[in-house]
């Protein structure tokens, strides 16, 4: 059994450690979904990183600080609970989506602030019967780290794969410490990220138990979780002084860096237009009027392509003669515009979400269909069987065949991706084929009104770029639209709510990452080495 933990005379941060330790029932279930949804302060837009040094080392301790073997329901419950906290607070944004239009999907806003996080949560309710098997001590805190990631992983592909809030995003608000997305990735920072925080339980532990807080094992724990990060951000901040100057918002020639002068010029144009007034038939001139007006408003002569959001084009852009006549009117001297768009499938089986590419002559010299579409917005899983339409402006999408590289006259080869593709790790660019210079992504994230999911899409947006060495360009229908160069560093914005453009100098790519060439390679060895190192401490008590 769990040796007595004597509560006299300690201070409030070892009370409230010994109460996580030492509760049962609701009151072990409450304080579990408290410290899960407290770890949302460590990601975007918040960045509050020791938010993590808290909740994962009480979480820790919630397992047991002696050698008590919990059943595999109450091992569930404590992976569980924590989850549940962690997805309601980070994903209650989501119901936004399902009021836009009318109250018709009320009905579903349960499912989706309530219901959502706790299916999700199953997946870390079954980490947490495998982090019971492991001995309370440096065992169980690795094995938090490892089977906890790895549960992200699992997360992030199966059933299409949802791949929010990856624990890895903590690190990624930091300077310095986000450049190891270029070696590791978002799974790799996650382990560690996760391992750097849990390490920290074990002073605790042995104080719990009325031992000194800081024996040898404690503190090399202790040393090497606090090593972790600024070992990575001295890499990092190593990694930025050696990279190229930035050269900044190009509103003008004179704010080029010289290397970047004969880079090619881009326009990005935000409509801010509401979400209600998106898709109706009687917004549909007045929206494409302002995005021409948009696309021409004081102009730089040093432009050469504009960039339009996900499905500014609400309509087929293929059978819009009138359409691409305006906008070949609009357009540079042998310019492009670049807009997502609905296009009909080849095969003719249905409408992809989509991007054309269209010339000063009207004609269209490329297109991209989207792949990895969005559970009850663009299609309903198992429709055959569930009595439900997408939420979308638009049902029925078809995905396409997936990432691409896709070169047009006048620009670098880009790799495009429409809203929720960009925050797939590792599925950014067309496996086994030529690797872009760019990445663009379209976006509308006008269903979520003012709220925290936009900038957590932006900052995953960012870490791609990172993780592959490219520049990112992000258009967004009502925000929040941005430029990142090859290393992350944001060259403008538009913010959220807010019409407006941003023209520049499309940044030149850096080499290609280690995480570029190699994937997850580092995660998975992480995980073999850790969960070796927790087997082995598990074992032999240490």
């Amino acid at each position: 059994m769990m040796q007595a933990i004597n509560p006299t005379s300690r201070p409030s941060y070892l009370k409230a450690a010994a109460f996580v330790a030492e509760a049962r029932g609701w009151r072990l279930w409450l304080a579990l979904f408290v410290l899960g949804a407290s770890t949302v302060f460590a990601f975007a837009p918040f960045g509050v990183l020791p938010v993590y040094y808290v909740a994962f080392p009480l979480l820790v301790l919630s397992f047991g600080v002696g050698d008590n073997r919990l059943s595999w329901r109450a091992a569930f419950a404590r992976g569980w609970w924590f989850a549940f906290g962690q997805h309601v607070a980070g994903l209650y944004w989501i119901s936004n989506a399902l009021l836009v239009f009318s109250a018709d999907f009320l009905w579903m806003v349960p499912f989706a602030a309530v219901g959502l996080p706790a299916a999700l949560a199953i997946f870390y309710g079954l980490a947490g019967i495998a982090v019971a098997r492991l001995r309370a001590g440096l065992g169980r805190a690795i094995g938090i780290a490892v089977i906890w990631s790895l549960t992200e992983w699992i997360k992030g592909h199966v059933f299409t794969g949802f791949p929010w809030n990856l624990s890895g995003y903590a690190w990624a608000e930091i300077v310095g410490l986000d450049q190891s997305a270029a070696l590791i990735g978002v799974y790799g920072m996650g382990v560690l990220a996760l391992l750097s925080a849990c390490l920290c339980a074990l002073p605790l532990m042995n104080r719990l138990q009325d031992q000194p807080a800081f024996d040898r094992k404690s503190v090399v724990a202790c040393v090497l979780g606090v090593a972790l990060p600024i070992v990575l951000t001295g890499w990092g901040a190593i990694r930025l002084v050696q990279a190229p100057e930035l050269a900044g918002d190009f509103s003008s020639e004179t704010t080029a860096v010289e290397d970047q002068t004969e880079s090619v010029g881009l326009r990005m144009v935000q409509g801010g237009i509401p979400q209600r007034e998106k898709w109706g038939r009687a917004y549909q001139r007045r929206n494409f009027s302002l995005y021409l007006e948009l696309s021409t408003r004081t102009r730089p002569d040093w432009v050469d392509h504009v960039i339009w959001p996900e499905t500014t084009a609400t309509f087929f852009m293929e059978q819009a003669d009138a359409a691409r006549a305006a906008i070949a009117a609009m357009l540079p001297a042998d310019g492009l515009l670049l807009t997502g768009t609905l296009l009909r499938s080849p095969e003719g089986e249905g409408i992809h979400n989509g991007m054309a590419a269209v010339d000063q002559n009207g004609m269209i010299r490329g297109t991209y269909a989207k792949s990895h579409l969005v559970p009850f917005g663009e299609y309903v899983p198992l429709s055959e069987y569930l009595p439900l339409r997408a939420v979308g402006g638009v049902s029925g999408y078809v995905s396409g065949p997936g990432p691409r590289t896709v070169t047009l006259p006048g620009m670098p080869p880009v790799s495009p991706l429409i809203c929720y593709e960009v925050v797939f790790p590792g599925a950014v660019t067309e496996a086994g084929g030529a690797r872009p210079e760019w990445l663009l992504n379209l976006t509308n994230d006008a269903w979520y009104g003012y709220s925290i999911g936009p900038f957590q899409h932006l900052a995953q947006t960012r870490l791609r770029g990172i993780e592959e060495g490219l520049p990112i360009l992000r258009a967004a229908s009502t925000g929040v639209s941005a430029a990142f160069d090859a290393y992350g560093r944001e060259i403008g914005r538009i913010g959220l709510g807010q019409a407006g453009v941003l023209d520049i100098r499309l940044p030149k790519p850096a080499e290609a990452t280690f995480y570029g060439r190699f994937g997850d390679t580092m995660f998975f060895l992480f995980l073999v080495i850790l969960g070796a190192a927790a087997i082995a401490s598990s074992r032999v008590r240490l």
